[in-house]
């Protein structure tokens, strides 16, 4: 009996030196946030721009830390002054301005989204470039006259402007101003400046900022004869379906040629307003 007891509790060596590896990683683990807290030791907080925006809150003022953040950064030294447009400026001329590495980042971030400069304004938008550097480089600033935005009162026509030149108009970006190319060449050009609504993002607010920096000379639209036009000069139009489109032909092939829109009415699936949306398009000789 003795005998069995002594054998159920001893241990084999093997089993002994695993009680030993586990005690001592219990060890280890029990002791880990202390050896930390010895070595790591944690960072003093400084209040002292907390306290002072506090401050300034309390008189009604606006604390500026990102400022404060990029003015403090590291700056290249003996700064070189030069005119400069700011577009597409490559990074080793910002620097040479004196700007820091993280402030030109900011710039080239706006940059690869789609951001252009238009007015030395744009340039002291960007939130990295201190009050103190823009004052700086402010006279310095050169944007050429495709960059600028048009003066009051000068009028652009939409028909034979390119998108450097749409961009001018107060309101137009790139973006913008490339559907507007796009949807004009599908057009062969707009006969009326409220056609402008139907491009994709121009809705009646963004009209209502654009429209009266523009004109558009209806005389400069591409026509087609109806009489003798092919299926493909028709699907130009975007007002146009394909049963619309086919219904136009086939009606020619059966009645002949047309001789005015009053004609087209016959068509029982082009309505009014159809028909006055292509009719500046149409020639019927």
């Amino acid at each position: 009996m003795k005998a069995r007891k002594k054998s159920y509790l001893s241990l084999t060596k093997k089993e002994w030196n695993g009680i030993v590896v586990f005690i001592i990683l219990i060890a280890l683990v029990l002791a880990a946030p202390y050896v930390y807290q010895m070595r790591c030791k944690d960072n003093i907080i400084n209040f002292n721009e907390f306290d002072k925006a506090v401050a300034l809150l309390s008189k009604g003022k606006k604390a500026d830390f990102t400022n404060n953040y990029f003015n403090n950064k590291a700056k290249p030294v003996n700064a070189v002054l030069f005119g400069f447009n700011p577009n597409n400026l490559p990074d080793a001329e910002w620097y040479k301005l004196g700007l820091s590495e993280d402030q030109v980042k900011v710039i080239k971030n706006y940059e690869a989204k789609g951001g252009r400069f238009y007015t030395k304004a744009d340039v002291k938008k960007i939130y990295s470039i201190a009050p103190n550097d823009y004052a700086r480089i402010e006279p310095y600033i050169n944007l050429p006259v495709s960059y600028q935005k048009a003066a009051p009162g000068e009028i652009i026509e939409v028909n034979s402007a390119d998108s450097a030149k749409l961009t001018r108009i107060r309101g137009i970006g790139p973006a913008f101003a490339m559907r507007i190319i796009r949807y004009r060449e599908r057009l062969w050009g707009f006969y009326n400046k409220e056609q402008l609504k139907e491009v994709f993002g121009i809705d009646d607010i963004k009209y209502g900022e654009i429209k009266n920096g523009i004109t558009v000379n209806g005389k400069a639209i591409s026509k087609v004869n109806v009489n003798n036009a092919t299926f493909n000069q028709l699907r130009r139009y975007p007002y146009l379906s394909f049963k619309q489109m086919n219904a136009i032909l086939e009606y020619h092939n059966e009645h002949g040629d047309y001789e005015s829109i009053d004609d087209m009415k016959n068509i029982a699936i082009l309505d009014d307003g159809i028909l006055r949306k292509i009719e500046p398009y149409l020639v019927f000789k």
